[in-house]
Order: C-alpha cells, then sequence, then structure tokens
C-alpha cells in the first residue's frame, strides 16, 4: 500500500495453511506470493515429493538481513506450545549474498531474474560472516558437512540446540569422537516436541551419546525451536538446519557462520539461559526407563530417514 516492492516466498507444504489462508489477501495488496516446489508435474518430473525449502530469509532495502529459526508464524502455532527461536540480524556485504540466495530460489520457481544489489563497501567490518546455503542441488558442502566439520573443530567446547535431533551416521560418530577425546559437548533440545515419531526417534540415540561423554538437556519452559551452535570461543552457527537427516541431505537450508568472540560470547549467554531452565538426562536415569519405551524409540529409529 506505500508503494514498496514485496516479493514473498512460501514452501507448498511448510506453508500450505498459510497459502490457503492469506494469499488472495496478499496478492490483492500488491504483495508477489510465490509458492515453492508446488505438487504436480514439477514432482513427477523430479520423483521426490519429499524435497522441501527450509530456508527462512528476509532482506530490508537490501541493507538488513535476518537468517535464522523464525518462521512467519504466530508464536503458538502449536496450540499450547509457545516457540522459542534466535535470528541473526546482519548489514553489509552479507546482505548481498542473502538477496542472492532469495533470488535464486525466486528464479528457480518462475524464471524471472531478481537484479541483486551489489555488496554495498564498508569501512570496517565489525564481523567476519559467511552466509552458508545448502541444498539437494549443491554439489558440495551440503548442511550435514558444514555441521560435521564444525564438531570437528572443536576443542574445548561445543554446544549445539535443536529442536529435532535424528542425526545421520557421520554426525553421531563426529559427536562421540569430539566427547571422547575431552571436549565437553553440550546437546540442547526441546523437551516439549510437536512430533511425536521423531521425538521418539531422537530419544534413541540418548544411551550411545550420554555413555561417550555428551551432556543432554531439555528446555522446560517453552517449545525451543532455535537452531544453532558454537565451537569453543571462536564460532557462531545460526541456520534454518535441524540435527536431522532431512536438513542434512533433503532440505534447501541456510545458516550464517560468524567468526567472532563477541558473537559466539552473546550465543554462549543464550545457551546458559536455556541450561538454567532445563532439565538434564544422566545415563543412570536414562538406562531405567520402561523396556516398551526402548522398544518403541527402535521402532522409530528405523524411520529416522524419512523424518
Amino acid at each position: 500500500a506505500r508503494g514498496v516492492q514485496c516479493r514473498l516466498m512460501l514452501d507448498a507444504v511448510g506453508a500450505k495453511r498459510g497459502l490457503r489462508a492469506y494469499t488472495a489477501r496478499l496478492r490483492a495488496g500488491g504483495v508477489q506470493v510465490q509458492e515453492l516446489l508446488p505438487g504436480g508435474l514439477r514432482w513427477r518430473r523430479s520423483g521426490r515429493i519429499d524435497l522441501r525449502n527450509h530456508r527462512k530469509i528476509a532482506v530490508i532495502d537490501d541493507l538488513v538481513g535476518y537468517v535464522g529459526s523464525q518462521n512467519l508464524a504466530e508464536a503458538e502455532f502449536v496450540p499450547g506450545h509457545p516457540n522459542r527461536e534466535l535470528v541473526a540480524r546482519a548489514r553489509g556485504p552479507i546482505v548481498s549474498h542473502m538477496e542472492a540466495v532469495f533470488a535464486g530460489d525466486w528464479y528457480l520457481e518462475t524464471g524471472q531474474m531478481l537484479e541483486v544489489s551489489p555488496a554495498r563497501p564498508v569501512q570496517a567490518a565489525d564481523v567476519a560472516a559467511q552466509l552458508l546455503p545448502s541444498g539437494p542441488a549443491y554439489p558440495f558442502g551440503n548442511a550435514g558437512e558444514t555441521v560435521n566439520a564444525l564438531i570437528h573443530l572443536a576443542q574445548h567446547r561445543l554446544v549445539l540446540t535443536t529442536p529435532y535431533f535424528v542425526p545421520d551416521d557421520a554426525t553421531l560418530s563426529a559427536l562421540r569422537i569430539a566427547a571422547l577425546s575431552g571436549v565437553q559437548v553440550q546437546l540442547i533440545l526441546s523437551d516439549t516436541n510437536n512430533q511425536p515419531l521423531v521425538r521418539m526417534a531422537q530419544q534413541s540415540y540418548y544411551e550411545e551419546l550420554l555413555a561417550a561423554g555428551v551432556g543432554i538437556a531439555l528446555y522446560t519452559p517453552h517449545f525451543l525451536h532455535a537452531k544453532h551452535l558454537s565451537v569453543d570461543d571462536s564460532i557462531a552457527l545460526v541456520s534454518s538446519i535441524n540435527l536431522d537427516i532431512r536438513s542434512f541431505a533433503l532440505n534447501a537450508e541456510v545458516g550464517l557462520l560468524c567468526y567472532d568472540r563477541d558473537v559466539v560470547a552473546r550465543m554462549h549467554a543464550i545457551e546458559a539461559h536455556y541450561l538454567a531452565h532445563s532439565r538434564t538426562i544422566t545415563l543412570e536415569q536414562w538406562r531405567q526407563r520402561p523396556s516398551w519405551r526402548f522398544n518403541l524409540e527402535g521402532l522409530a529409529r528405523l524411520a529416522d530417514s524419512f523424518m
């Protein structure tokens, strides 16, 4: 209404309810709404119905960009389970990289080439940062490889926060090796989970991780939907990436990697807040769970590659 050019891309599956409810009203107001990876012929051409776009990117006036876990949804999208999110706000040359990722997705769906603003010069960057898009169309450097590389870089302390934890073998092995090598490895997960089958599969990994020395904390106040990790005191990743096989191999994702001690210190403060409001699982406690739980976890784990 104010003459601002607005483009909005929404995944056809993840935003199905929103597309149905709001698309007509948004388009009537002048917003260009594009459905991502819709059904029909595209699915038949690719032979895959499970490839989704999970990225969360916002770019404003070529000046400010946001990347992280936040969907365009109400805090209590799942009734009774308010979300806790983490989003990184960036200015400077990195914003043009975010815009380029958006433009690439737009082109894949519409065939329309958007003009990407050149990187704006800055006198001195406050933070060294790198944008990391990933997805099945990328020949190298998918999300799983990025996460595993960061795990292997840790020398003292590694903290990983995710709402869904269904790792592949490489990530599971990397976490165990890091802990057994003396790195303090801490997983922060959500005590509330809106995916019961995923929750059951996730729990099937707890015992082997706890036995290797990995700490597991379950955040209790809200549904912890944030997705980030910190490596020692020097590297932080804020992203849309869940620690699961879907994000590693099937979804289009994006993350912002920051090489800055001040940024990492701020992330450590956020992690400390999570831990102060979490319940900790111990190996002894976990081994006392009922046998029927153990059996259900094993059955759910059989389907982990589909989650």
